[in-house]
């Protein structure tokens, strides 16, 4: 159980000295006629180095006598009998580890004494160009202009990761980049200098692309994105269902949603209101950013693509799939698209497909009847049901009984034990329908309704591995910590004006955290707990490839999420997110015995962190405190505080500054 916090040592990151500042030239040593000051300063450099070595000789030593005793009273300890003796040895383990953690830190301390007191090098600020990095994908920085490719032209991007490819240094905002309009006004409108867009795809493109460019704004009426408006386009997908109107999603079983070059964000803005969260994934765009827009208004986006690779979400993951005019050719490639959201759709899930192509007038051409009939044959064969059509629009539901796929007499055949995965990280497009061995086979109208979802009973645990105690636990944790973390860090962090704890949060627009990620998410229990607190935030649940993938029960709460690699860059834009937080992070990284540095790990941080966002790490002692140098060197504002006197873990509160070009 978390024990309350309370405010501790506090260490504000300043700005670091430059390396080799102890080596900096002073004219009083600068050498006479007779070399006197040349000896007296080698004679000084020589004594100084005879100091350290002396110091360090006696660090070890200490250590060395400070963990072989401690060791020997735990091993006296433990030679006794009985309980009074078991008590005393795990008095004395906790003794000894405490004493190994101060001792690193003590180490860490006297280490930089030795050297003379010299921090580590701030990190360089990257070129101008680089303002819209996005490591492993075709960047801006040497990419030709697309304004110059003429209307209509489509390019793919490939995600692309080498480590050595990265650019080590900060990716500064432009120089007319402005504080983020806050939530919910920025679902209206956003600064235009905040995202790259050329202007020549306002007109054309997705059903939600359309926009009003105005002079230092970007605006996004709701009347304008349809000849009827979202609102009746929301409404019309409802009925095709077979639902009174949108408000009955959820009665249907539908939460989640992900929506294929989802324009702008428009539709996930407009389920928001109706308790749906959407995820909208579009290509690399190097202007005119469906994803970079889409998240600057408040809304789910991540980088995603139908081109060669799977996406990086487990198989049976969302209620629904949309794609509006979008630009995936679903006849293609033997249909490997359909296949694909297939195996993300959970059983009874909806395809909602609107397009140009399901028209009397375009069926007229002959190439159309035959995209059009390839694409209906394969939808049958992936045991799908038309429900309706109406206009472009049409739904189609997966089967929630396996025997349809029996009695099948063409493919896509079921995949095998070897070719199911559930942690699809970037592997190749799958030919196979997935997931029909799973216990998470579980038709949408047969699962808890939101917002019950999120409270996962035993038998829905059980098919996850966890037992219903550790997961009560973990809730009751998170519970707890958000209360502290609300009470401790306003008006910081989460709020715009000053309260005293315990009062309530000022109403919108003063929200000041939209965007949130969650580095480690395990069972999403900081998602959980910001939700059940009453904040209006949304949470992108990250599970790392090096922890356990808890990643299928996330999505089975209600939550969204994406399995990532933290030695590569994340799939986003840059300053997407408002606040950063970690738990046991860094220890993950240190028992996977560091495959990259935490100052790499920590620069896609700042990438990806909006100006003046902020960084919550929570983890062992001297972890944290090595930590906080690293942020020293990315010139984060950082507080460490002491969780409870008993606990071995603190808190390392950070501040990303506002760069502003010279």
């Amino acid at each position: 159980m978390s024990r309350p916090l309370y405010r501790g040592f506090s260490g504000i990151g300043g700005k670091a000295a430059a390396a080799g500042d102890e080596d900096r030239y002073d004219p009083k040593e600068q050498p006479g006629e007779n070399g006197i000051g040349a000896c007296a300063a080698a004679s000084r450099g020589r004594k100084r180095h005879l100091a350290v070595a002396a110091v360090r000789i006696g660090v070890l030593v200490l250590a060395a006598a400070a963990l072989a005793g401690s060791v020997a009273w735990a091993g006296s300890l433990y030679a006794g009998r009985g309980a009074a003796a078991a008590v005393a040895a795990a008095s004395a383990h906790r003794g000894y580890r405490r004493l190994q953690e101060q001792l690193v830190t003590d180490l860490l301390d006297i280490g930089e004494l030795a050297g003379g007191g010299v921090r580590s090098r701030e990190a360089d600020v990257c070129a101008p160009e680089y303002e819209n990095y996005v490591p492993c994908y075709y960047n801006v920085s040497d990419a030709v202009d697309v304004t110059d490719l003429g209307g209509g032209v489509v390019i793919s991007y490939e995600r692309q990761c080498a480590r050595e490819g990265r650019v080590p240094c900060l990716v500064a905002p432009p120089r007319t980049y402005r504080t983020p309009v806050r939530w919910p006004s920025c679902k209206g409108f956003i600064w235009k200098d905040n995202v790259r867009i050329s202007g020549q795809e306002f007109s054309s493109g997705s059903l939600f692309k359309r926009m009003m460019v105005e002079e230092d704004q970007i605006s996004f009426p709701s009347d304008a994105h349809m000849s009827d408006g979202v609102e009746d386009y929301a409404h019309q997908i409802a009925e095709m269902i077979g639902l009174r109107n949108e408000f009955n999603f959820n009665e249907a079983g539908v939460r989640t949603v992900l929506d294929i070059e989802c324009g702008f964000g428009t539709l996930g803005s407009h389920l928001f209101e109706r308790d749906l969260l959407t995820m909208c994934i579009a290509n690399y765009e190097p202007s005119g950013s469906q994803v970079q827009i889409t998240l600057e208004r408040g809304i789910p986006a991540l980088i995603g693509s139908f081109a060669s690779k799977q996406l990086p979400y487990p198989y049976l993951s969302f209620d629904m799939v949309h794609c509006a005019k979008c630009n995936v050719e679903w006849d293609k490639h033997d249909g490997i698209f359909l296949v694909e959201v297939d195996r993300l759709l959970r059983p009874s899930g909806y395809f909602v497909w609107t397009s140009n192509l399901n028209t009397h007038r375009a069926l007229r051409d002959k190439e159309n009847q035959k995209k059009w009939t390839t694409i209906r044959d394969l939808a049958n064969n992936l045991c799908w049901e038309m429900l309706s059509q109406q206009d472009e629009t049409i739904v189609w539901k997966k089967t929630n009984k396996k025997d349809c796929y029996s009695s099948r007499k063409s493919e896509p055949v079921l995949c095998g034990k070897s070719h199911d995965p559930e942690s699809p990280y970037y592997q190749s497009l799958n030919p196979c329908i997935a997931g029909t061995r799973s216990q998470r086979w579980i038709p949408i109208e047969h699962r808890t309704t939101w917002p019950s979802q999120a409270r996962l009973n035993s038998t829905e645990l059980y098919i996850h591995g966890v037992h219903s105690d550790v997961f009560a636990e973990d809730t009751s944790n998170w519970d707890s910590m958000v209360r502290n973390y609300w009470s401790l860090l306003s008006p910081l962090i989460f709020s715009d004006h000053p309260k005293r704890p315990g009062d309530e949060d000022p109403q919108p627009p003063f929200n000041m955290l939209r965007n949130v990620l969650d580095m480690n998410a395990h069972f999403g229990g900081f998602n959980a707990a910001l939700l059940k607190s009453g904040k209006s935030v949304w949470v992108m649940n990250v599970v790392p490839t090096n922890a356990p993938n808890y990643l299928p029960l996330i999505f089975d709460r209600g939550f969204i999420g994406v399995q990532h690699d933290w030695c590569e860059a994340f799939p986003t834009y840059p300053r997407t997110y408002d606040m950063v937080h970690a738990d046991g992070f860094l220890s993950l990284e240190k028992r996977s015995k560091r495959r990259c540095s935490t100052l790499d790990i920590f620069l896609e941080v700042d990438r990806i962190l909006r100006p003046e966002g902020w960084i919550i790490i929570r983890d062992t002692a001297p972890l944290i405190e090595a930590a906080r140098s690293v942020a020293a060197q990315l010139r984060w504002d950082a507080r460490i505080l002491d969780l409870d006197i008993a606990s071995d873990e603190k808190l390392l509160v950070c501040q990303k500054p506002f760069l502003r070009k010279q």
